[in-house]
């Protein structure tokens, strides 16, 4: 007698998938907002999600539960993932590219937030540590030669004026000339600080 085997399940459809990223990511702006504006500890689940246009269980289904959802939000380590997931020789135009890709098809960049992050309490300092831990110092632990926390630090200066200028400034220049134009320009300006002299 051979074992019923049963059928893989079907593959969620495309649009599918894009509602459910669509959701989680005004799930994830509306917590920032509120997380600006008010203590973690006064941000209601229902306040996330009536900000976001979903129900409360839609929030639990993805994110688990307030603290898991807060937690996700004050971190930078998936961000950071796609920032530096390029060779260190072509870093500083991967980039630049990244950020600008994310300001024309999001309408935000992630690493602006730590722009926004509250100058004093706990949530401040949380964000301020995680992009520290998850962002400059990750690139500094991939780079050689001398000073490479202030050569981090520089090039992230960099790819945050370029954010602010887009994306706060709206500087219209910026805004209609191509990606791959601003990249040729600015990479440059960057990889300056994670490969000096090369």
């Amino acid at each position: 007698m051979s074992a019923v085997s049963t059928p893989p399940a079907p593959e969620a459809p495309a649009s599918a998938r894009r509602d459910a990223e669509a959701t989680k990511a005004a799930i994830l702006k509306a917590t920032r907002y509120l997380l600006a504006r008010h203590a973690r500890a006064d941000i209601t689940l229902k306040a996330v999600a009536e900000r976001a246009g979903v129900s409360p269980p839609l929030i639990l289904k993805y994110f688990g539960n307030k603290d898991a959802l807060l937690a996700r939000v004050m971190s930078f380590h998936t961000d950071a993932d796609a920032l530096l997931d390029a060779p260190l020789a072509d870093l500083g135009r991967h980039m630049v590219r990244h950020v600008l890709s994310s300001q024309r098809e999001q309408g935000t960049d992630p690493l602006l937030r730590i722009a926004f992050a509250p100058l004093h309490g706990d949530h401040g300092d949380v964000v301020r540590a995680n992009f520290r831990a998850q962002v400059t110092e990750r690139l500094a632990a991939r780079l050689t030669g001398p000073d490479p926390g202030l050569r981090a630090e520089l090039a992230v200066a960099g790819l945050l004026g370029l954010g602010v200028m887009y994306g706060i400034a709206r500087g219209p220049h910026l805004r209609e000339t191509d990606v791959e134009a601003i990249t040729d320009r600015y990479g440059p300006l960057v990889q300056a600080q994670l490969t000096p002299g090369g």
